[in-house]
Parts: C-alpha cells; sequence; structure tokens
C-alpha cells in the first residue's frame, strides 16, 4: 500500500492516473496531453508499472496504458477500514450541530 500512496503522491504520476482514469491510452497521446517530455512520461509510466498502478499493452509500434482495477480495489478496501472511523466522527459532529442549532 505503501508502494501506491508513493507513487501517487508524485504530481506528474497522479495526473497521468487521472488521465487512464477515462480509458487506455498510448505514451504519445499521455505526453501531448500533459505537456510533458517522451522520456519523462515513460519514466513515470515505469514506476507506475513497477507498483502495479497501470498495465501496458503492445500495439504495433505503440503502448498502450490503462489502470490496473486490482491496485484500486486494494485501495479501496484499504480506505474502507477508515470509514467507521469518519462515520463515528461525523456522527458526533451532526449531534454537536444539533445541540447548538447550527
Amino acid at each position: 500500500m505503501i508502494q501506491t500512496l508513493t507513487a501517487l503522491a508524485e504530481p506528474n504520476r497522479l495526473a497521468i492516473v487521472e488521465l487512464l482514469r477515462d480509458g487506455p491510452r498510448s505514451v504519445g497521446d499521455i505526453v501531448d496531453a500533459l505537456a510533458l517530455s517522451q522520456p519523462l512520461v515513460s519514466k513515470h509510466l515505469k514506476v507506475l508499472s513497477d507498483v502495479a498502478i497501470v498495465d501496458r499493452r503492445v500495439d504495433g509500434k505503440r503502448r498502450i496504458y490503462a489502470l490496473d482495477q486490482r491496485r484500486f480495489a486494494e485501495l479501496d478496501r484499504w480506505l474502507d477500514t477508515f470509514a467507521e472511523l469518519w462515520a463515528a466522527r461525523l456522527d458526533r459532529l451532526q449531534a454537536h450541530l444539533d445541540a447548538t442549532g447550527a
């Protein structure tokens, strides 16, 4: 989990992931969309691939990248472990607001 969060903490990698949220893209498409150099995009895609955030497939000379849904399912399960904590805090906030008439 730490590797996933560390990879996503870098702004360019997060931008790539957000771009891929809309569907698979080639490296060239990512370069054009984010106005980054091809070597920089490839470097970031390697990091994202190494931690299984993205999958790559070959289409002729193009490399097509897509999000790996399994990694995001794992992240979702991890975030769910905090849901009860936040629900309890929000319930206390609502009780406080109700008591103060806010």
